[in-house]
């Protein structure tokens, strides 16, 4: 019997599995997820079965179909071993991922073998479903895919948790997703100044559900030290050491919050011993890069250090933060990190390069790209003592309008700049480009006095005459 491909393709879209839940390729580095979920099969025993079926979805997306397989039959083994009663309701996201998978290799009678198990199944467990079946365990594992791929994802992953909340609300395992999604959430409306909800409630039910789980107590450690509860977030990273002193997740939350509290020897003391357990973490990487770059800073700025101890420690610095962006180049800070390190260790040249071949990639978000021309403005300004360049960088930050922490930063730094610069001699240029900032951020009035200031020193200037009736006409 021949399958017709396209009655096939039409069936494989209504299963709910890691193919037809939109993860992009594009933003994650396949070589560094690959080796965060082998490390974590590796440290965590509880679930093997969606590291392995995600674990499947990223050898398909490297084209190789043939790996992905075998670990979908690891995930058919533990599922097997851990769960001989419910093979089937445990099973669907791996058929699913089976299914697209045979179906890419052309296997389009193995293809609807595994499309059939899954609509059989489904019949089974809820009369009413074809294929689609709204069950809170596979809500909770698209959850988790979700979290796997970044920040383009946590709200969508925290939508997900909520719904397996809705008919398992003491479920430890969804808790802890929904808290770790949540914690995300504000983490990086932290960093792009966006609105922050907080997480703390769902941090502290999720511990309080599942009391060994040290990656969710190692979080509620950190936002408690982020409320300026460091005490209280110090006695959970004590109890984490305690539980699990060789588990590499907690151990980087450790070292993060030694790192915060200022307590640098001792982060970097941990990240060491992270690092002997998983020496492919990108994130182990970029935290022992931090903290190398605040120990040359904090001995830089005392007397009679030795300049090699310094430049050796820029150097560590350094030699981590290349390991970051070579195995993840989608890690677009970490590329300012390693561009501003050069520059502190008055390595000029290859500051510049790194900044320069960051600023001409066209796949980065443009909250991330604001805070790059940000972080450029400022090695313009403050090492190369151009502000002319630091001028224009920022305001390249500024045209792009997405209003973020990056844009923030770029528009505070650009007035100050040019403020200083009017008061130390009245130019039109600087009050024209004042007018021109103003304008780019709405303040119309402002804009307009300076247009306004600027003509009555450059009476002819047609770039000015212009802006200005522009902005009239606006008004």
């Amino acid at each position: 019997s021949t399958i017709s491909k396209d009655s096939l393709k039409a069936s494989l879209l209504q299963l709910e599995c890691h193919f037809t839940w939109t993860l992009l390729e594009k933003h994650v580095s396949l070589e560094a997820l690959e080796e965060t979920i082998l490390d974590h099969i590796k440290f965590v025993t509880e679930y093997k079965i969606r590291d392995y079926n995600t674990l499947s979805y990223v050898c398909h997306l490297k084209n190789s179909d043939e790996e992905a397989l075998r670990h979908l039959k690891k995930a058919e083994e533990v599922i097997q071993k851990c769960h001989p009663d419910e093979i089937a309701r445990k099973s669907l996201v791996t058929w699913g991922n089976y299914a697209w998978i045979y179906y890419h290799m052309q296997r389009y009678e193995e293809a609807q073998t595994y499309v059939s198990k899954v609509e059989n199944s489904c019949k089974e467990l809820s009369s009413t479903s074809h294929g689609k079946i709204q069950l809170p365990e596979i809500y909770a594992e698209q959850g988790w895919a979700l979290l796997r791929f970044g920040r383009n994802y946590f709200e969508r992953a925290k939508n997900c948790f909520e719904n397996a909340l809705k008919s398992e609300p003491d479920n430890p395992d969804v808790n802890a997703g929904y808290a770790l999604a949540m914690y995300r959430l504000e983490d990086c409306a932290e960093k792009y100044g966006e609105e922050v909800r907080p997480c703390l409630e769902a941090l502290q039910r999720a511990v309080q559900l599942n009391p060994n789980d040290t990656t969710i107590m190692g979080l509620l450690a950190l936002e408690l030290q982020r409320l300026k509860r460091v005490n209280e977030g110090e006695r959970y990273i004590e109890e984490g050491l305690q539980k699990t002193p060789d588990f590499p997740v907690f151990l980087r939350y450790a070292a993060n919050f030694y790192r915060k509290k200022g307590k640098v020897d001792k982060a970097v003391e941990i990240l060491q011993k992270a690092l002997v357990l998983t020496p492919n973490a990108v994130v182990l990487h970029h935290q022992l890069g931090l903290c190398y770059r605040t120990k040359a800073l904090q001995l830089k700025n005392t007397r009679y250090t030795p300049q090699e101890e310094v430049e050796n420690l820029f150097q560590l610095a350094i030699f981590h933060f290349k390991i970051v962006i070579d195995k993840k180049p989608v890690f677009f800070c970490a590329h300012c990190d390693l561009a501003n390190t050069y520059a502190l260790a008055k390595r000029y040249e290859e500051a510049e390069e790194v900044f320069q071949g960051v600023l001409q990639r066209n796949d980065i978000p443009c909250d991330d790209k604001q805070v790059i021309y940000f972080n450029y403005g400022n090695f313009q300004h403050f090492h190369m003592k151009s502000e002319s360049k630091a001028i224009k960088y920022y305001i390249e930050g500024l045209k792009m309008e997405k209003d973020s922490y990056g844009r923030k930063k770029c528009s505070k730094a650009v007035e100050i700049l040019l403020k200083e610069k009017i008061r130390r001699g009245l130019r039109a240029t600087d009050i024209g480009t004042l007018g021109f900032v103003h304008n780019l951020n709405g303040k119309k009035q402002e804009a307009i006095q300076c247009y306004q200031k600027a003509i009555a020193l450059e009476p002819n200037n047609e770039e000015y005459l212009n802006a200005l009736a522009e902005l009239q006409l606006s008004i």
